[in-house]
């Protein structure tokens, strides 16, 4: 039984989001109206063109994966009172790691290099976590200027790096060459390329899928989701992380160092961005390139206030946004008048009433079921 007022768990975790999502979507649904179409119809368009075929299937799942990453990123974070901005900048600078390991070591067997690159892909995405959270713990500056302002430095020297020490001599676009290669006829993989699904069911089964970059780097998101829920509700470090969220002060008296606590969980979180490289550089692009992540640290925010910052939350939520961009693909491809922008209008509005206006429900629902109880 939950105290008078206070809202029972299933309703907290699930009816409330819902709530939010259908009147983000329904206002959504009159911004459509006010340009001239009709919502259920671009609904329909939507839903038909990410879960209505297998190769829509494909873009969404791949969409998807980047998404639990980042948001798993900004969930941690969470946990630990800390609202990480950082996950665009902590992502793309992964992208080094995995491209350095990947081109430095090719000469080692496939089964030895790929885990390699992914380690380093945590690695490096976990540094650029790890400095704003001993700036913080250290030196009092706030984590949201420090990871926003990381972004653009990550930007930047992505940009220095790939144009200048990875592109390739006579080259014209600015990306890095290969990291590997992979021959479905004779089943040859080189490098850390990960093959994607239309690669792997060609090479063993001799069936082709239609052609999405979705790869086994999926299934390394959702077990990263299993092992986060492992961590954050199973070990000491975790339960120290949830306590410095919950209550600082507390936290203390319990004898817990609430500066170890940001840097580890900063880092930590900076590691789970750092994976979306796995997904990108080695699973889509096999190569490091410009601009790779495209907004999927921020979509990670949403993706975490939506799942309620819970790993079964934010796999469900990743799905969702990955539906929406793939979907809007579709819609923007069979109605020009709502072009892809449209889709950001609905992530903004999703955010909105996950974030800002996610009180604007309790109250009256509060009222209503403790009024169905008595």
């Amino acid at each position: 039984m939950s105290a008078r007022g206070e809202l029972p768990g299933w309703a907290d975790v699930a009816l409330i989001p819902a709530l939010n999502l259908i009147v983000a979507l329904l206002v959504s649904g009159v911004v459509v109206l006010i340009i001239g179409e009709n919502p259920l119809e671009a609904m329909w368009i939507m839903l038909k063109g990410a879960v209505g075929s297998i190769k829509g299937w494909g873009y969404l799942l791949y969409y998807a994966t980047n998404f639990i990453f980042t948001g798993l990123a900004v969930a941690v974070a969470f946990h630990a009172g800390l609202f990480n901005i950082g996950g665009e900048g902590q992502a793309y600078f992964a992208g080094l790691g995995a491209t350095v390991v990947g081109l430095s070591f090719e000469f080692l067997p496939w089964p030895l290099l790929i885990p390699l690159a992914i380690l380093a892909s945590a690695l490096f995405g976990a540094f650029w976590g790890f400095v704003p959270g001993y700036l913080q713990a250290k030196r009092g500056s706030h984590i949201v200027i420090t990871t926003i302002m990381f972004n653009f430095i990550a930007s930047s020297l992505m940009v220095y790096i790939i144009n200048y020490w990875l592109r390739p001599v006579g080259k014209m676009a600015v990306e890095s060459r290969a990291i590997g290669s992979f021959d479905f006829q004779t089943f040859d993989l080189t490098g850390a390329y990960i093959p994607s699904f239309r690669e792997l069911t060609l090479a063993i089964f001799g069936y082709r899928l239609p052609s999405t970059p979705l790869n086994p780097s999926f299934f390394l998101a959702l077990a990263v989701a299993w092992g986060v829920w492992y961590f954050l509700w199973r070990t000491k470090l975790g339960y120290e992380v949830r306590a410095v969220g919950a209550n600082t002060d507390a936290a203390i008296y319990a004898g817990i160092r609430p500066q170890k606590i940001i840097m580890v969980a900063m880092a930590i979180s900076g590691g789970l961005a750092g994976l979306l490289a796995v997904n990108e550089v080695m699973g889509a692009q096999h190569r490091l390139v410009l601009e790779y992540v495209q907004g999927a640290g921020f979509v990670g925010i949403a993706v975490a206030l939506m799942g309620r910052s819970h790993p079964v939350g934010i796999v469900l939520a990743a799905l969702l946004f990955g539906l929406l961009y793939q979907g809007g693909t579709e819609l923007s491809f069979a109605k020009p008048e709502i072009n892809r922008d449209m889709i950001v209008v609905i992530q903004g509005l999703v955010i909105l009433f996950m974030g800002a206006l996610e009180q604007t429900f309790r109250p009256w629902l509060s009222a209503l079921l403790f009024k169905a109880e008595d």
